[in-house]
């Protein structure tokens, strides 16, 4: 589906939800009907049309093209050509993450050491490798969508886990909006890949809520993470604690006498 397409479409939901009908469109705008009718059927609307639309209908132009933008179909995943050059410059990582945050131009120089100069050639380089379209006056859109994850066990995963994890997981997570859980537990592969599926919604959730707290304020928001990890694993101090399978098998009828239903 193309851009214009998804624009209309959007425009038509938001046009619904506010009660607007093709008639009072055509009304506000000096149309009839029929020509409202058939400009969104047959997708054609120039900018300023839908300029004029937005202003008639009390609909924020910016939001109906965000909202087409938020709908069109993006890739979930980089390739590893794609992470490796990420990688390759840790400063260009380090400005890859701010996008996904949707962080601004002028927010990434305020808090971190780049010049601008720097800061548009990285973006250049994002829009190169097509994680974003760099668009005029240094503003830009992703190029993935808000499904998007790093490989398993790609580049930038095997980055984190040489640098980043350590350092997430020294902080108390005792903050507000933190928590912190360890929770063990035997289930079975069924079960095991239900609990898979939930954790993909919960990162959807993430998502979700991500981009619809971009209309705060930026100081009304904070930079949080969330890294999941779930996978059949012992601490491996206590692996070495395990009863050899000689010594297990001797300590079974005793285990199965102590903890095994009585016999009656």
């Amino acid at each position: 589906m193309s851009s214009p397409e998804l624009v209309l479409r959007v425009l038509r939901t938001q046009l619904r939800a506010a009660g607007i009908t093709y008639k009072m469109l055509a009304e506000r705008i000096g149309m009839s009907e029929s020509s409202v009718k058939r400009m969104f059927g047959q997708h054609d609307m120039s900018l300023s049309r839908l300029a004029l639309i937005c202003k008639a209908s009390g609909i924020a132009m910016e939001d109906v093209l965000r909202g087409a933008a938020d709908i069109t179909p993006h890739a979930d995943t980089l390739t590893l050509i794609q992470e490796k050059s990420l990688i390759a410059h840790p400063r260009l990582l380090l400005v890859a993450i701010c996008c996904l945050g949707h962080w601004s131009l002028e927010q990434v120089v305020e808090t971190y050491a780049l010049t601008q100069a720097e800061c548009i050639g990285y973006l250049a380089e994002l829009d190169r490798l097509g994680l974003i379209e760099l668009k005029p006056l240094n503003r830009y859109s992703l190029r993935v969508s808000n499904a998007f994850h790093w490989l398993a066990d790609g580049p930038v995963q095997q980055y984190f886990r040489e640098y980043v994890v350590a350092d997430y997981f020294s902080g108390h997570f005792d903050g507000a909006g933190e928590t912190l859980m360890c929770i063990p537990a035997r289930l079975s592969l069924s079960s095991a890949q239900e609990l898979v599926q939930k954790i993909r919604q919960l990162a959807e959730e993430l998502a979700r809520l991500h981009q619809s707290d971009r209309r705060l304020a930026p100081q009304e928001r904070d930079g949080f993470t969330l890294l999941l990890g779930f996978r059949s694993w012992e601490f491996a101090a206590f692996t070495a604690l395990r009863r050899s399978p000689a010594a297990a098998l001797h300590a079974a009828p005793a285990a199965s006498y102590q903890t095994g239903p009585r016999n009656r």
